[in-house]
């Protein structure tokens, strides 16, 4: 079975370095292990790694014990869409990767907040050229 993104096609990989996913294996993959719904790639950002630690989720310092580097503005990383959509109410969402981000993060996140914060273009960007 192929998992899918917000965007309907098959979920891409978030990112490598540092190697990130609820699975550690580069993509915001979920399951039934995964109660934390790790399904939007976000690009973090200060103002988001801030926010994150304010409210008990620090993302900057390592972990070595759960393999998490600690993350530094720029990097990718699959964040719980419960915690991104709390910051974006905030007014501190992370840039979020569509084409890597799970449909599961949908539940809580509509595709419209998704899109206000994306970073990527759809593979099939033709629909700009009657623009």
């Amino acid at each position: 079975m192929v998992e899918r993104n917000v965007l309907g096609g098959e979920l891409e990989p978030c990112g490598t370095d540092p190697v990130t996913g609820f699975y550690r294996d580069g993509c915001c993959s979920t399951g039934p292990e995964d109660l934390g719904s790790h399904t939007i790639c976000a690009v973090v950002t200060v103002e988001f790694l801030s926010h994150q630690r304010s409210i008990g989720n620090d993302l900057s310092t390592p972990m070595p014990q759960y393999r998490f580097p600690g993350l530094v503005p720029g990097d990718r990383w699959c964040v719980t869409a419960a915690n991104w959509l709390r910051a974006h109410v905030d007014g501190a969402a992370a840039h979020v990767v569509l084409a890597s981000t799970h449909e599961r993060a949908l539940e809580l996140v509509p595709l419209e907040v998704l899109q206000e914060h994306a970073v990527d273009v759809p593979g099939d960007a033709s629909f700009l050229d009657g623009l």
